[in-house]
């Protein structure tokens, strides 16, 4: 079963289940896919729906930091909970060794010697890591590699 079906799937049982706030979550996110659908003329597979997720949450993390500044609580606990219900369809992470061990493979891989090669390493992990690792932190541990 595809990504996209599981994701309708866990929409109808939300509906059946009278589950208000997962029903929401899901549906933002089946709106997004379909909106990506329309908008490029392809049906999404599940890489896709993979990067529509990615996205979501990291929207979700900005909009939580902007309304602890407001203090807003309330607001914050609605898109922690939406995030929570999101991150279900995320594969499983990476452990922290995990993601250095790829970035060293791929600094040496690559024949990075420097910051100017950040990009190269960046494209490298970026097929092997998207959806597994939060690419933020690979940045910053490939800054870090990079400037030994």
């Amino acid at each position: 079963m595809s990504l996209k079906d599981q994701i309708t799937e866990d929409m109808k049982n939300a509906m059946r289940a009278k589950e208000v706030a997962r029903l929401g979550a899901i549906r933002l996110l089946l709106a997004a896919i379909k909106q990506r659908e329309v908008d490029e003329r392809i049906v999404v597979d599940d890489a896709g729906v993979i990067v529509i997720v990615e996205k979501m949450i990291k929207q979700r993390k900005d909009s939580i930091s902007q309304f602890e500044k407001a203090g807003r609580d309330d607001l914050v606990a609605i898109e922690a909970g939406e995030m929570a219900i999101l991150q279900a369809y995320l594969p499983a992470q990476l452990s922290n060794a995990e993601v250095e061990a790829a970035v060293a493979a791929a600094v040496s891989s690559t024949g990075a010697a420097g910051p100017q090669d950040m990009g190269k390493v960046i494209a490298a992990l970026k097929a092997q890591l998207a959806g597994k690792a939060d690419m933020g932190k690979v940045s910053a541990l490939v800054k870090a590699a990079l400037a030994k």
